[in-house]
């Protein structure tokens, strides 16, 4: 895919918009297995709060191509641009005007982008293999000690550092992390966002640049990714061909938000202004469940290291603490073998019957390796269970169960151990994204962590992008906590306690 480079005029300031109609901001917010184009319209009709309108939705996935698992970017961008294109309608309709674009993906995959701006190949998933073999020639040359201690990174096979080591020929090429290959797409500007850049291994916790000594290590060029770019910085307008296409002036400019979809829900994180942001733990729940702290400052110990948790930048320049670990995947996996096999339960009907089931049965380690690529994963779980001794019935209820205890338990895990290494103490569990409206992993988890947990906002991610956008643009101000404030006053919320008679 090649893109015309007529628009490499500087990046403006995200503030620089003339006056006019209403402004709304157009969130592209993709995840693994889908993707939404979505408005937001904050402080509309003099509410105090965000209001969002879905404008396009489309399928994502991967697929694959010559022996590998990719992404076929080609039709992902295509409908980002079918998006654009409904969000430019939806908005001439109210008499509005899309003020500005703000993309937040999945993190650790790029795209490989030549000097005149073509895709070489659709894009490999984390969820390919190829990375695996190469951990150990990376290990020889960066010691495991040493690279968290400067990118403070969670050790993950797919991390960005292992891809890149497994390509065969990088000469003439630039790394684009897929946000910053859509902007660079519409824009014709390539910039690396900051969020997304800390999970790459390549990124140095404390100073928040690049590690070029670790690209040299392994024989990587310095400017392999674009220069760095802040949530907030505005990347570029878009291209006059792109602009004709999608129905939107050549001035609409696109801003860095989060840009890993993790920073912007966390950036949702309806947590109070005057908490001071250390109090609560998150877990950001869907496809992957991303369980932790907010920090000021990164945890670079040993025992940090030991215990797998990664050190990400936020938005505002705080730190995600946190562990990657396994989420909702488990069970969509299990609902679409089960489709296969011709059985479709309604989601809420399976958790309601897992519901009903006692407590007590068996788990599994929802981060183990064996669940991440897709396949029959009511037979792996089984197989799992099996192999800690205990047996699971081949029933989608009790299968359900054990994903859910298990997911739990982790949480449970996880939040104990982020506080003893970061040596905060946690008073709430914020539970946002899809998994915020399992009311049964919701109750569960906070029976599992003895904390209250409250659930919502459901759509964090998509706040989270606006929120920074709007701010950018001067239709809000204010620090983190005050965005947070808006997200409070335009979420439903729902608070779980424990059940004593559960624990």
């Amino acid at each position: 895919m090649s893109t015309e480079r007529t628009n490499e005029t500087a990046p403006a300031q995200a503030g620089a918009v003339s006056a006019g109609p209403a402004k709304v901001f157009a969130a592209v917010d993709i995840g693994a297995s889908s993707g939404r184009v979505i408005l937001g319209r904050v402080n509309a009709g003099g509410e105090n709060g965000v209001e969002l309108e879905v404008v396009h939705r489309f399928p994502n996935g991967v697929v694959e191509i010559d022996g590998g698992l990719r992404w076929d970017f080609n039709a992902l961008f295509a409908e980002v641009l079918k998006g654009l294109s409904a969000a430019a309608t939806v908005a001439a309709v109210q008499g509005e005007r899309v003020a500005s674009i703000g993309i937040d993906t999945w993190a650790v995959d790029y795209g490989l982008v030549n000097a005149a701006g073509e895709l070489t190949a659709q894009p490999f998933s984390y969820r390919d293999d190829r990375s695996r073999t190469a951990v150990e020639p990376v290990h020889r040359k960066l010691d495991p000690a040493r690279l968290y201690g400067t990118t403070g990174l969670q050790f993950l096979q797919f991390n960005t550092i292992y891809q890149l080591a497994s390509e065969p020929d990088l000469d003439g090429l630039q790394a684009l992390l897929i946000p910053d290959l859509i902007a660079f797409l519409l824009t014709g500007q390539r910039r690396t966002e900051a969020t997304n850049a800390s999970t790459t291994g390549l990124f140095d916790a404390v100073a928040g640049e690049w590690a070029t000594e670790f690209l040299t290590a392994l024989g990587l060029r310095k400017d392999l990714f674009p220069p760095l770019i802040q949530p907030g910085e505005t990347v570029g307008t878009l291209l006059p061909a792109i602009a004709a296409q999608v129905g939107l002036p050549r001035e609409t400019q696109v801003v860095a938000v989060g840009s890993h979809d993790t920073a912007s829900a966390v950036a949702a994180v309806p947590a109070k202004a005057d908490d001071g942001e250390e109090d609560f733990a998150y877990i950001s729940s869907g496809t992957w469940s991303l369980v932790g702290l907010e920090l000021k400052h990164p945890v670079l110990t040993e025992a940090s290291r030991e215990a797998n948790f990664t050190n990400e930048r936020g938005v505002d320049g705080t730190i995600r603490y946190l562990r990657n670990m396994g989420g909702l995947w488990l069970l969509s996996e299990c609902q679409r073998t089960w489709a296969a096999e011709g059985f479709q339960p309604e989601l809420p009907a399976l958790l309601e019957a897992a519901a009903a089931l006692p407590p007590g049965g068996p788990q599994i380690n929802p981060d183990d390796p064996y669940f991440i690529a897709p396949d029959n994963m009511p037979d792996r779980i089984r197989s799992a269970v099996r192999r800690t001794g205990e047996i699971l019935p081949d029933d989608p209820a009790a299968i359900t169960r054990c994903i859910m205890d298990s997911l739990a338990a982790g949480y449970a895990r996880t939040i104990r151990d982020a506080e003893r290494l970061a040596d905060r103490s946690v008073e709430v569990v914020h539970v946002v994204g899809g998994g915020s409206q399992n009311r049964l992993l919701c109750q569960l988890t906070a029976d599992a962590t003895g904390r209250k947990v409250v659930a919502g906002p459901v759509e964090a991610t998509a706040l989270g992008n606006v929120l920074v956008q709007a701010r950018a643009a001067g239709s809000v101000t204010g620090s983190l906590g005050e965005l947070r404030a808006l997200v409070v006053a335009s979420s439903p919320l729902q608070v779980f306690v424990p059940e004593l008679s559960r624990l």
